[in-house]
């Protein structure tokens, strides 16, 4: 089982919980400290458990990620997307890609149709992306992809997640009949370190929010479900919240939109095929600062 942002909040929770019921699993981390203290944590709730480095920013580094899991990982039957992050302001990545469009959508894009064919061979398998409810109000902007014209951080951060839901309405659709089902889910406000890296400002109100955040290990519930319950590989497609299938926004319902969505994040990954080198065991490079946290 591959599960990205799992050093912190509802990704460490779920990955604590799942070891404990006896899941081999690889987390993926992009700071070898912070992996570090999470095997620690996680390994004392059992399980066997494998570190991956790599910073999602990078597709480059999400490329050599994907080589070095599918070396050391003859079987993967789950893919677990839920690293993410917010910035407050606009930055560009090594790609050319603006920040939190790179992290919250195009490295799971990418991450998963790098890692397809293995999850296909591993069938039955489950592929569950960390989307949210902030996608309500959102539109995927394809006239300005880079947010060049408009950066807002909240709602940009909305629009990935809506992209997070398209992604899996259109994965699952091209998934049909393969015994991999993909779904994604909302795991409310979390007590977690997401969002206290824009400022003293943002902080403070994550720190207000914090008596009505529900713990991780809440958040995490869901995830876990997904993951582990027998209920769910008839779900293709599906928006969970609590456990139970909600229909989301009719702007994540729009199928021309996913389809569109696929094709424009095709291309916007596909130059850096050519220069990639996907050799096991690169070094994550990339401008991604100490921003990113579980969303």
């Amino acid at each position: 089982m591959v599960l990205t942002g799992a050093t912190n909040g509802i990704g460490l929770a779920a990955a604590r919980a799942l070891a404990a019921r006896g899941a081999r699993l690889a987390i993926v981390a992009r700071n070898p400290e912070r992996a570090e203290r999470a095997v620690a944590r996680i390994a004392s709730a059992g399980g066997a458990i494998d570190v991956h480095l790599a910073d999602l920013a990078s597709q480059r580094s999400v490329r050599r990620l994907a080589a070095e899991l599918l070396e050391r990982h003859p079987r993967i039957d789950v893919l677990v997307n839920n690293a993410g992050a917010v910035y407050r302001s606009r930055r560009v990545t090594e790609d050319g890609i603006e920040l939190t469009w790179a992290v919250n959508h195009l490295a799971p894009f990418l991450l998963t149709t790098l890692l397809l064919d293995r999850l296909r061979e591993s069938a039955p398998a489950r592929i569950v992306t960390t989307a949210s409810e902030a996608h309500r109000g959102m539109r995927i902007p394809f006239e300005d992809l880079g947010a060049e014209r408009s950066y807002r951080a909240f709602a940009r951060y909305g629009q990935t997640k809506l992209a997070n839901i398209l992604f899996t309405a259109e994965l699952a659709r091209r998934l049909e009949g393969s015994g991999v089902t993909a779904t994604c889910f909302h795991p409310g406000l979390v007590a977690s370190g997401f969002n206290r890296n824009n400022g003293p400002l943002m902080s403070l109100v994550m720190s207000l929010l914090r008596p009505f955040a529900r713990s991780p290990e809440r958040g995490a519930d869901t995830l876990v479900w997904l993951v582990d319950s027998a209920e769910v590989p008839d779900q293709g497609g599906g928006y969970f919240i609590d456990r139970r299938r909600k229909e989301p926004s009719a702007a994540a319902r729009d199928a021309v939109a996913a389809r569109r969505l696929w094709e424009v994040s095709e291309e916007q990954t596909r130059a850096s095929a050519a220069s990639a080198d996907p050799s096991p065991g690169g070094r994550p490079t990339g401008p991604l600062g100490d921003g990113a946290r579980p969303s």
